[in-house]
């Protein structure tokens, strides 16, 4: 454990309820472009801050939520080089996982961190910053037990590592808190398939052109709701777009279905110490129904050096903001 422990919000005046007025001003990138990384994909990714300036990579969340350009301000654009990329299938990178046509058995945890490090040589980068959020954590902490010498540091909130518990968690168990809404998300799904994988069962849903629309929607609901304890919850006008709820609904059910295509043996709290080592910033919402603290917890437990910062925020929430901004300025 750190010398730090665990820093409540309650106990550090700097971890006062957080807006976008705690980042950086918006910027826009100086370059950008699209990277063939095989198997039919292009890769979306751009350049932003200062050209000369340290290398930091933005991990999005999802799997298929895409990144906007507040995702630039976490960084000081004048110490920092800042890449941010879309993952395969959503964003900006084509084939729109979305479309029935596009192959998601090239779609893999496995892909995406090729993907990265294609993206790492291309652009001329040593060694960088990941910065990752939710399902961006796990495939942080994934790239960086893969690639450790080409990491400088970690900092991640909204901390999830896709262990099969925390997947059985947030698509059954976390019922318990919303048993209403958590019944309309599992009788969505044709009975002889409600006790089974329900991640699996809206994946076969979702490849059907007769049911896809209808599943998409039950989905993004149910994400909807397992994330709206956090207290300054509104829902997202993003879930209202067909065309991004059939992306990022297709995406998620694919990997979580697949237990995010990592096995027992990729466990990557239990493989955490591997970063011994490499600065590593845990932020995570003790009101995170979706993901609950246990996980960060486990791995600042497991990872020599380790810091973890504790708010009293759901998953994502804004009061996160102003520690993720303290910890990149500590580290530029």
């Amino acid at each position: 454990m750190s010398a730090l422990g665990v820093l409540g919000e309650r106990g550090d005046e700097r971890a006062n309820r957080a807006t976008l007025a705690d980042m950086y001003s918006p910027i826009e990138p100086y370059d950008q472009g699209m990277l063939d990384v095989g198997d039919g994909n292009q890769v979306y990714w751009e350049v932003s801050g200062n050209p000369a300036g340290k290398a930091a990579v933005i991990v999005h969340g999802g799997p298929g939520g895409g990144a906007s350009g507040n995702w630039r301000r976490y960084h000081d654009p004048e110490a920092y080089r800042i890449v941010l990329f879309h993952q395969r299938g959503c964003g900006r990178s084509t084939p729109d996982a979305g479309l029935l046509e596009t192959d998601l058995s090239v779609n893999t945890t496995r892909h995406l961190i090729a993907d990265m490090e294609l993206l790492r040589e291309h652009l001329n980068i040593d060694t960088w910053q990941l910065l990752g959020v939710s399902w961006g954590s796990t495939l942080s902490l994934a790239y960086a037990q893969q690639h450790r010498d080409r990491v400088s540091e970690v900092i991640l909130f909204a901390v999830t590592a896709s262990r099969r518990k925390e997947l059985e968690w947030i698509t059954r168990d976390v019922g318990r808190i919303f048993p209403q809404e958590w019944e309309r998300f599992r009788d969505a799904v044709p009975v002889q398939d409600r006790d089974g994988n329900l991640a699996a069962a809206y994946a076969k849903l979702l490849a059907d052109p007769r049911t896809r629309d209808e599943a998409a929607r039950a989905w993004c609901e149910w994400e909807e709701a397992h994330v709206s304890l956090d207290p300054a919850f509104r829902p997202s006008s993003r879930m209202q777009d067909p065309v991004f709820r059939m992306t990022f609904a297709r995406l998620v059910t694919h990997y979580w279905g697949n237990d995010c295509f990592l096995s027992e043996e990729d466990d990557l709290v239990e493989r955490v110490g591997l970063l011994e080592g490499i600065p590593g910033v845990l932020v995570h919402g003790r009101l995170d129904v979706s993901g609950p603290l246990v996980t960060a917890w486990e791995l600042h437990r497991n990872w020599p050096g380790s810091e973890l910062v504790v708010v009293d925020e759901g998953h994502g929430g804004s009061g996160m903001q102003a520690h993720v901004v303290a910890a990149t300025n500590r580290f530029r």
